[in-house]
C-alpha cells in the first residue's frame, strides 16, 4: 500500500479555518495523516492482503507510529511520484499487485479497506470514487501492471476513462477531507483518535 504524504504547510489549502486557533492547522493535516496511517496498519494486521505500508514523502512523520517504509518523493508532482513507487515495489515484488491510497481519510474503518481490496483482486486495474464522486481515494493495480495513477482534479472519470473498474466501497473508504463540510461528514461517520482530539472543543 502507497500512501502519498505531502508537506504539511503545503497540504489541504482549503481545510484552512478548520482548526481554530489557524495556526493548529498543520497539526490538523497531520492528524488526518496519521488516523489514515493508523487504519491501513490496522486493517494490514487483520488480514493476508496488505503486506506492507509504504509512505511516499520527503517529510514522514516523527516518530514514524508503525511499521513503516518511506520511499523518497523525488518531485515532479503526485501521480509522478506514485508511479515511481509502484515500479520499484514491482520490481522487488514480483507476484504482488500494489494499492495507492490518499492520506485524508480519517474516518477509514480496516474491514471496509479490506472488502474493497479483495474485491479489487478480481480486476487488472480498480478505483474507489470519493463520496462526491468526483475524486478517488484508492487505486489498485495486479501484478506486473503499470498503476498509471490519475489523482487530481476530475480523477474518478479519468480513471474510469483509462480502464480501471470503479468499485463499490464503503462510505468510510471514500470520505476524504478537502473542506470542513468534509470533516463534518466523516465526522459523522466516527473519526480516528488523532482527529477527533483536534476538532473536539469545536462540535
Amino acid at each position: 500500500m502507497l500512501i502519498p504524504i505531502k508537506q504539511l504547510d503545503e497540504s489541504k489549502s482549503r481545510l484552512a479555518g478548520a482548526a481554530q486557533p489557524p495556526s493548529r492547522h498543520p497539526e490538523l493535516v497531520r492528524a488526518l495523516q496519521l488516523d489514515t496511517i493508523a487504519a491501513v496498519a490496522e486493517a494490514r494486521d487483520l488480514g493476508t492482503v496488505i503486506a506492507g505500508i509504504y509512505l511516499v514523502t520527503d517529510q514522514p512523520p516523527e516518530p514514524l507510529p508503525f511499521e513503516l517504509t518511506v520511499l523518497p518523493d523525488p518531485g515532479g508532482g503526485l501521480n509522478a511520484a506514485l508511479a515511481r513507487a509502484a515500479r520499484e515495489l514491482h520490481a522487488e515484488h514480483r507476484q504482488d499487485g500494489v494499492a495507492a491510497m490518499v492520506a485524508d481519510l480519517p474516518a477509514l474503518r480496516p474491514d471496509e479497506l479490506l472488502a474493497a481490496l479483495t474485491t479489487a483482486e478480481q480486476f487488472g486495474r480498480a478505483f474507489v470514487p470519493d463520496l462526491v464522486g468526483s475524486g478517488t481515494t484508492l487505486l489498485t493495480v495486479g501484478p506486473g501492471r503499470a498503476l498509471e495513477p490519475q489523482f487530481g482534479h476530475d480523477s474518478a472519470r479519468r480513471h474510469r476513462a483509462s480502464g480501471a473498474t470503479e468499485l463499490v466501497a464503503g462510505d468510510s473508504l471514500r470520505c476524504d477531507v478537502d473542506t470542513a463540510a468534509d470533516l463534518q461528514r466523516c465526522l459523522q461517520l466516527g473519526l480516528g483518535a488523532h482527529t477527533a482530539r483536534m476538532v473536539a472543543p469545536f462540535v
